[in-house]
């Protein structure tokens, strides 16, 4: 089973030196912190906030190569977490066929959120990642660890 992910923000993680990408389900019942380079974190916001750079990188370049060939993203599907590490996978059709390619999370989150395709996560990887661990992390966050949370709310 699967469930649909939300982009609600990019954070700081001041004790790894790291940028989570926080998704959460519609209800806000579940939550998946995913950590991630700066790069990566520097492509998610630039498509968060809709900012065109004046070069394309990578992932508009891959959505560019899609296009191009008349591709279509269907979705980004967070589909293992093993020894700390997040797998992914991302759905493509093209002509009447449908592809599935191996991705890192933040690659398959940047070039679905510039597609405006969906994310999900297979329920296998929410329940590994609600352990002890991560809820004693969130616990010792303060408020100023956050910074600005949840973008959506301001579209």
């Amino acid at each position: 089973m699967i469930t649909q992910m939300h982009l609600k923000g990019l954070m700081f993680d001041p004790y790894n030196n790291a940028y989570i990408v926080i998704l959460r389900d519609e209800d806000g019942a579940e939550m998946l912190p995913i950590w991630v380079g700066k790069a990566e974190a520097g492509s998610i916001s630039m498509a968060l906030e809709n900012v065109a750079p004046p070069r394309p990188m990578t992932h508009d370049f891959m959505k560019s190569f899609l296009d191009a060939y008349d591709a279509k993203v269907l979705s980004a599907v967070i589909t293992d977490l093993s020894e700390h590490t997040y797998f992914a996978k991302i759905h493509i059709m093209y002509g009447d066929s449908e592809y599935t390619v191996d991705a890192r999370p933040s690659d398959a989150i940047a070039l679905a959120l510039r597609c405006n395709a969906p994310v999900f996560a297979k329920e296998t990887v929410l329940t590994k990642q609600s352990s002890e661990e991560l809820e004693q992390w969130l616990e010792n966050l303060k408020p100023e660890d956050f910074g600005k949370l949840d973008s959506s709310d301001e579209k």
